[in-house]
């Protein structure tokens, strides 16, 4: 029997009836119901005489969703569903990947957020609020009494899918990101809680917005913050010591900084850092698997140093140290970082130069003649033509900045240009991939951050541009540390992910195929890159679980959650 039948077939002990086991998302089947599991549970007058099918349920759904004529009401539209009945809009997600992952994840949630106060219907999740702190812990333990959380995501939404500071509409990124974990790694929604972490917001259209439902006051910042959100992470500690704590869209000033503080005391996860540089280096090991080259190899420029870009140099280092055996130093030499202030070099100073990119600071004495702006700052094009990168990567959401003239000067200096766009949505790219392909006459390895048509190559022939999506890994990452309980997620964990994922890309059995796998994939991606990370947390000795590493693919399938409808029986002293 497969996993997905045994599943169908559990039974459960329901103590909700009438109206209330039908407003639970967790236990609805709306028209599901079976004739014996309605008459038990008092719905027989409530519901319409024929039972459904999940699948026929399914049809009626997207037939439904696809009268819907702009991703927003689309996105309502699934957020409506997900708050009527879990398991439908699962499987309805799961039917249809590749076309509903941008409708409810990036681009489309990025607008339903800036728009959250003025779509907002329901709550879900937890809002954690800076004035009312005093109860945070009885707040917290409200929410997760008589559940097994496994994962919390939580965000401050500071710095939200390219279009910044959002306030408490936050709760939506932590909230989609939680739905990816679900539909594509497999853990249970019931066992995962998106966190707001409200701590005001310094966007002014949303404080002076008479209809903004979160606290309408500027950022708070310095020791308030820091002692705020180390509460936050002590109740995490002390309360759920096995559950994995996913930050996602914390500000440039925060996000680092959080992540080295609590890495080592619990099992932590920056999204932004580590799961965008995870799915970047898995791109790139796939386009030097095209070339032929070496990590060590690669000239790396780095347009856009914030959580996102940092992270993927940060990443891309460790990986070069790891698996080419260079030092740390020489490894941080591969990198040209560049942000407001142009090249990150040392003339540029510490006021200039956040902490945490220091080390990757290029030495004045290389861009002595090197030409500069009217304000002394070395810029993108002047970089590409000294240092000759083979990879370029923008993080920088600043539309066409890679233009014409940065793509052929890069294409001069190497025969097959990686060139990775990244930034989101699509509107904020550096450079259009089809810009791109004919600017290097075919040459380029692309890869973006959103879904883009394939590009033509001078012989006629469809180009397919990887979308370098964090969900192609970090739902993996986490599940294979929330399966084996591992105590901290160690960087040999993300690697071996990582490593499994580059292992997958198509490039590798047809150089001018996509560089990553497809996201209609995603699921058994993550399949795969849960059992390398669950793997190597035991054979590193931090995991929780008395496993042999043979045992985890087949401990992995029957852990793993799927949406399907199992068998209902009343019992006044069951589940609610």
């Amino acid at each position: 029997m497969s996993s997905t039948a045994a599943k169908a077939k559990q039974i459960f002990r329901v103590r909700l009836r009438g109206d209330a086991i039908m407003n639970s998302p967790r236990w609805n089947k709306g028209t599901a119901f079976t004739l014996e599991e309605r008459k038990a549970f008092g719905l027989t007058g409530r519901l319409p005489y024929r039972v459904n099918t999940l699948e026929e349920q399914c049809q009626r759904a997207y037939d439904q969703l696809q009268m819907r004529d702009t991703p927003i009401r689309k996105n309502s539209f699934m957020q409506s569903m997900k708050e009527q009945n879990r398991v439908l809009y699962f499987e309805l997600l799961r039917r249809h990947l590749k076309e509903l992952i941008p409708i409810i994840y990036t681009p489309t949630e990025g607008d339903a957020i800036a728009n959250y106060s003025h779509l907002y219907r329901r709550s879900e999740g937890l809002y954690l609020t800076f004035p009312s702190q005093d109860s945070m812990e009885e707040d917290f333990l409200e929410q997760i009494k008589g559940r097994n959380i496994d994962l919390i995501v939580c965000s401050d939404a500071e710095a939200i899918l390219g279009i910044g500071d959002q306030g408490v509409g936050g709760i939506g990124i932590s909230a989609a990101k939680s739905a990816l974990y679900s539909l594509i790694a497999g853990i249970n929604p019931e066992r995962a809680l998106p966190i707001i972490l409200d701590v005001g917001t310094d966007n002014d259209q949303l404080r002076n917005d008479h209809l903004y439902v979160g606290w309408p006051e500027k950022r708070v910042r310095g020791k308030e913050y820091d002692e705020f959100i180390d509460k936050f992470v002590q109740l995490v500690r002390k309360h759920l010591p096995h559950s994995l704590l996913h930050f996602e869209d914390f500000g440039t000033s925060n996000a680092h900084r959080l992540l080295d503080i609590y890495r080592d005391q619990h099992a932590v996860f920056n999204d932004d850092i580590q799961g965008t540089g995870a799915v970047t280096l898995a791109c790139i090991m796939s386009a030097i698997g095209v070339t032929k080259t070496k990590l060590s190899d690669q000239r790396i420029v780095v347009y856009g140093s914030g959580s996102a870009g940092h992270g993927i140099a940060s990443q891309i280092r460790d990986a070069i140290v790891t698996m080419d055996n260079l030092s740390k130093e020489d490894a941080n030499k591969k990198f040209y970082m560049l942000d407001r202030f142009g090249l990150i070099k040392e003339s540029l100073g510490p006021e200039k130069i956040r902490g945490s990119l220091r080390e990757f600071t290029r030495p004045d004495s290389e861009w002595q003649d090197a030409k500069t702006n009217d304000n002394g700052e070395v810029e993108l094009v002047e970089v590409v033509k000294r240092a000759k990168p083979t990879i370029l990567i923008g993080c920088s959401t600043r539309a066409g900045a890679f233009t014409e003239e940065v793509i052929r000067e890069m294409a001069k200096g190497c025969d097959r240009p990686i060139i990775l766009p990244l930034s989101n949505p699509s509107r904020l790219v550096e450079v259009d991939p089809e810009d791109a392909n004919e600017w290097t006459g075919g040459k380029a390895l692309l890869a973006t951050g959103s879904p883009f048509p394939p590009a033509k190559n001078p012989n006629g022939k469809d180009y397919i541009i990887a979308e370098c999506n964090n969900a192609l890994i970090y739902p993996g990452l986490g599940f294979g540390a929330v399966i084996s309980q591992a105590r901290k997620i160690s960087d040999s964990m993300i690697i071996a992910g990582t490593r499994r994922l580059a292992s997958l890309s198509p490039a590798l059995k047809d150089p001018d195929n996509a560089l990553l796998p497809d996201m209609a994939d995603a699921p058994q991606v993550n399949y795969e890159v849960s059992v390398a990370v669950a793997e190597q947390a035991i054979e590193e000795g931090i995991a929780g679980v008395n496993w042999k590493k043979e045992e985890v693919r087949e401990k992995l399938k029957e852990k793993r959650w799927e949406p399907v409808y199992g068998t209902y029986v009343y019992d006044p002293e069951g589940q609610d």
